[in-house]
């Protein structure tokens, strides 16, 4: 029996209506940008397997460290203990991070760790004795899938059947520089009908949303403003982080640093499951206190787990690598080149790059999970590339050890779509 009939009797799929969607494709193995099917087929992975495996699959420096780490420490519980891989990574984590950045909370996941910052902005002012109960969000975000995330994500499509649930959760769209002056006013508005503990964001790009880029420059007022009023900022960098839009962090060229920042994804480099929420001293001395209820009360069984610590300070050896600085401006140069052949084309609308991600949109009307969706990944896939469209959004967000011969074919795949619709 194949695999894919054995996958039919018992898993349920994230993301899916099995009705409509029976299938899916077995992967045997990995390896570099490549994925190999059960029957020898290879595909080039243009989204680093959701932004995960941003140093390639199977990378054998981080296999080497993940060997040696199973062999002297799998599993410890960390209430009450600690080990040399989480000490090791704080302390290589916090050299790349903002300067701010001086605590970190480990998780499993990029769910979790914006969950985390929520309750960390909420805490901070319950534990002052400040009434404020509202996260601030944007519109069209997406910060995960549990309650607190869900409730700060801004896409129904994920969320319609629980919003009764939600926390409170107020909006404000994201801005551009024609727009930005008024949405500082709504924001103004907001803050004086709302008590606002914490405003999370994704900087610079709103991923799921179908990566939605805007400028720096139209982010740091309203982070003056929140700053101001004393508004925790939480930066959601789970897709951005680890060198996808240029520097380590999207933070790093806002000009305010946030209070809190949610790492997940390529933090561990598609090897193993960790997230890890990161704040300033400030609001950790706020949880800081002789009364046990003033602290965090957040646990995970697999919270800084070993091997998922030593698979992390290996990605980041890979990261701040010159050989791994070098291949992510070889990738943005060329998505910058691929760029100038579409901005001008008729089925193309706003063509955008930033660092490695590479997206624009066709000019189609189209449903986000919809049957021409379903035939744009077909496309792909029987040019041999993995990519997945967000509705009519195309992008690209390949691994930095993508050859330019491998990128090039994701950019005909491309090319030849066009001239099929």
């Amino acid at each position: 029996m194949s695999l894919q009939a054995r996958d039919k009797a018992h898993i349920w799929h994230p993301l899916t209506q099995h009705k409509t969607h029976p299938d899916v494709l077995p992967i045997s193995k990995a390896k570099g940008a490549l994925l190999y099917d059960e029957n020898g087929n290879t595909y080039i992975d243009g989204i680093a397997s959701w932004y995960t495996c941003i140093y390639g699959h199977c990378h054998p420096y981080i296999i080497e460290k993940v060997y040696a780490q199973m062999q002297q420490l799998d599993q410890i519980v960390f209430s009450g203990f600690t080990h040399q891989p989480a000490v090791e990574l704080s302390e290589k984590l916090i050299r790349i991070l903002p300067d701010n950045q001086q605590k970190l909370f480990f998780s499993d996941n990029g769910s979790t760790t914006t969950e985390i910052g929520i309750k960390m902005a909420l805490q901070y002012h319950y534990n002052k004795g400040n009434s404020r109960n509202t996260i601030l969000a944007f519109e069209e975000g997406f910060h995960g899938d549990t309650f607190g995330a869900m409730s700060a994500s801004g896409l129904s499509v994920y969320n319609g059947p629980f919003t009764e649930h939600f926390i409170n959760v107020v909006r404000i769209p994201v801005p551009t520089m024609d727009t930005i002056d008024a949405v500082l006013e709504q924001l103004k508005q907001l803050i004086t009908t709302h008590q606002i503990a914490g405003f999370i964001y994704e900087p610079l790009v709103q991923g799921a949303a179908g990566m939605k880029m805007y400028p720096a420059e139209a982010l740091y007022p309203i982070l003056e403003v929140c700053k101001s009023n004393e508004i925790i900022c939480i930066a959601d960098e789970v897709m951005t982080g680890f060198g996808k839009t240029g520097p380590h962090f999207a933070s790093e060229t806002i000009g305010i640093k946030p209070d809190v920042m949610c790492l997940s994804k390529a933090l561990t480099a598609g090897m193993m499951p960790m997230g890890v929420t990161t704040c300033t001293q400030k609001i950790y001395d706020a949880f800081y206190s002789n009364d046990i209820g003033k602290g965090l009360f957040h646990a995970h069984t697999y919270t800084a787990n070993p091997l998922a610590c030593a698979t992390a300070s290996a990605g980041i050896d890979l990261l701040v690598s010159e050989e791994i600085q070098q291949s992510k401006k070889r990738i943005a140069q060329a998505h910058i080149e691929f760029a100038e052949t579409l901005k001008n084309h008729p089925k193309v609308a706003n063509v955008r790059v930033l660092g490695v991600i590479f997206a624009f949109e066709l000019n189609i009307k189209m449903e986000r999970y919809g049957k021409l969706r379903d035939q744009l990944f077909e496309h792909f896939k029987s040019e041999g590339v993995y990519l997945r469209p967000l509705g009519s959004t195309i992008y690209i967000l390949p691994p930095y050890v993508t050859t330019t011969d491998q990128l090039n074919k994701v950019y005909q795949s491309i090319d030849s779509l066009l001239n099929s619709l």
